[in-house]
């Protein structure tokens, strides 16, 4: 059973009231839980995506995170179908990226997505608008889309990624489901996108944590290299803990088996608020981002 953790988000900080686990969840607007360390899969290759997947959940992962864009669902698919641990005890998160001409043909290809993941259960945890960039009327479609696969209950949950404000505040002029369960955006020290995670927490909406390791980029960063070597860990490994600390879901991406098992511990020491505040000053704004802030 994955175990729930309550926390107190207090001016964008979360402060754990009980020792975290690699089992701890967060809760949806709609009950969901959701696990709070998950797996990233983007540009994981098809000939080891499946293995990498394999290797995160024999390591307590419980979360992987995929999308149509990657091109790999059906090696994650692969991955949940092989793996011992229990289809009702993984969260399957996939993405559209393009919408059709029609929600009822982006719906087919949603349903397909579906299939791919988990052909026998039929269903995934989360299914995502991977982008607000195709534009109004094709963040429409593929919102009404989303919410006919949640009434035919092929997905648990339906969120947003990369949207800022102003794409989350236009879906109240047409959606029947409102907020979104999930918004997925880049977020690290250099790139805390405060004004949208706050927005979020306010709304109930749960904020995910792309690129939380910056690709590496920052390995060198005095003030990381300082906490790591406070707590003996690795700068990875206090990047990945800074996030649920933030009250973030994070979602690291390796296909490095070692890594993908260093990367899940993170249970065993916590950042003290010296070291959070110390990374959170270390916000750039937009200038921090590697792949795109978003657009309020």
């Amino acid at each position: 059973m994955l175990l729930i953790v309550n926390i107190l988000l207090y001016r964008g900080t979360a402060v754990a009231m009980s020792k975290r686990t690699i089992r701890d969840t967060l809760t949806l607007a709609n009950s969901v839980q959701i696990p709070q360390l998950g797996f990233g899969v983007y540009k994981s290759p098809e000939a080891v995506c499946t293995r990498s997947c394999l290797t995160a959940l024999e390591n307590g992962y419980r979360h992987i995170d995929t999308a149509q864009f990657y091109g790999n669902e059906a090696q994650v698919g692969r991955a949940i179908q092989q793996s011992p641990v229990s289809r009702k005890d993984v969260f399957i998160t996939t993405k559209v990226l393009v919408a059709e001409d029609s929600v009822e043909k982006t719906l087919e290809k949603c349903i397909d997505s579906v299939a791919k993941l988990d052909p026998d259960s039929g269903y995934v945890d989360l299914f995502l608008i991977h982008s607000p960039n195709s534009g109004a009327e094709k963040r429409k479609i593929m919102w009404h889309a989303l919410e006919r696969l949640y009434e035919l209950g092929k997905t648990k949950s339906i969120g947003v990624s990369n949207f800022g404000i102003k794409h989350i505040e236009e879906l109240k002029e047409f959606a029947t489901l409102w907020p979104p369960h999930v918004n997925q955006i880049e977020l690290h020290p250099w790139m805390q996108q405060r004004e949208i995670v706050e927005y979020c927490q306010r709304h109930r909406i749960i904020v995910e944590a792309y690129c939380p390791l910056v690709r590496n980029t920052k390995a060198d960063d005095a003030t990381l290299v300082e906490a790591a070597k406070k707590h003996s860990v690795s700068t990875s490994n206090v990047l990945v803990r800074y996030c649920p600390q933030k009250g973030w879901v994070p979602l690291p991406k390796s296909d490095t088996p070692e890594r993908i098992a260093a990367n899940a511990k993170v249970f065993g020491f916590s950042l003290d608020d010296k070291d959070m505040a110390a990374l959170d000053g270390l916000d750039q704004g937009p200038a921090g981002a590697i792949v795109q802030a978003v657009d309020n």
